[in-house]
């Protein structure tokens, strides 16, 4: 039997510390990996936390802002228009800026230089500008008034006729929780669970909403399309026509709507507004890693706000 030689010896040796050094180096290099992914989740993780808590302070602002936007209107008398503080978009602006303008000023260190790296906007819009599904089957019974606004809205938007019959046959059997019926809706995008595509949703999504309750439409805040939609006697173009004319003064009354038109066909405050109880808040918060947006719906009878619900994700686009 051949004896190993000195050579071959010290070769094996050699090969076998590289391999001791590359299994070390690869074990180093995945241990650091590891850290450096815990670093970064935990980072990502801390600024999800720190933008909710944020988005929350944004909420509460917008409750504040209807709130004394309702205080006002119970004194002057007041309508909801789009000339209010509540329907002036907040523009994406640093942190810094809103914290500057607290009695405390702008905070030091770390704080400040995380508050120049993070940007807030945020908009609230009025629900009741837009057509309300619930009026559809008001005690599960259809709405004469409200399936031909939704024809005129679907026609308008060339949508077919098909897609409406689907949208009115789910929320019968929701609303009559008929057997293996989708549950009944809450948001805009659920409508799918009814078999509604995609196209629909998002064509619709800024002309319909879903609240808790039937309401009127704010003529003060509605979109040409919407009254368009909702009375039957208006061509486009004079939905258009109302519309400006309403941007040198937003209506009083229902009267002075009314008037304006000069038609046979008259609202009644059933089907019509200028006030709203309804609104959707947007926020959104973007930060060095993340981009973090939040909807709510509010409720607001007099003074008192309800938040309805609220979604967090990276979905709203404003």
């Amino acid at each position: 039997m051949k004896q190993p030689t000195p050579a071959s010896q010290q070769g094996a040796a050699l090969l076998m510390a590289m391999l001791m050094v590359a299994l070390i180096a690869t074990f180093a290099a995945t241990a650091m990996w590891q850290q450096w992914r815990s670093i970064e989740v935990e980072s990502t993780e801390r600024q999800s936390a720190q933008a909710r808590w944020l988005l929350v302070g944004a909420l509460d602002w917008a409750r504040v802002v209807l709130r004394e936007d309702a205080r006002s209107d119970a004194t002057t008398g007041s309508t909801d228009n789009l000339s209010e503080p509540w329907a002036i978009a907040l523009q994406e602006a640093k942190l810094s800026t809103f914290i500057a303008a607290l009695p405390d000023g702008v905070s030091q260190g770390d704080e400040d230089r995380l508050a120049q790296q993070v940007y807030l906007s945020g908009q609230i819009q009025d629900l009741q500008a837009r057509l309300n599904l619930t009026n559809l089957y008001p005690n599960k019974k259809i709405n004469p008034k409200s399936w031909l606004a939704f024809q005129r809205l679907f026609s308008a938007l060339g949508i077919a006729d098909q897609e409406l019959q689907l949208l009115v046959q789910g929320l019968v059997a929701s609303q009559n929780q008929s057997p293996h019926a989708a549950p009944m809706p809450q948001r805009i995008s659920q409508l799918a669970w009814w078999g509604l595509s995609a196209s629909t949703l998002k064509k619709i999504s800024p002309y319909v909403t879903l609240l808790p309750v039937p309401t009127p439409i704010n003529v003060n805040t509605a979109s040409d399309l919407v009254l368009y939609a909702c009375i039957p006697s208006l061509s486009m173009a004079e939905a258009k026509q109302l519309v400006r004319q309403r941007e040198s003064g937003h209506w009083p009354d229902l009267n002075a709507l009314n008037k304006a038109m000069g038609k046979d066909t008259q609202l009644t405050l059933e089907e019509a507004s200028v006030n709203t109880h309804f609104f959707e808040v947007l926020g959104k918060l973007r930060m060095p890693q993340l981009v973090l947006t939040e909807r709510s719906v509010l409720q607001r009878d007099n003074a008192e706000i309800k938040v309805l619900w609220r979604d967090s994700g990276h979905w709203v686009d404003f």
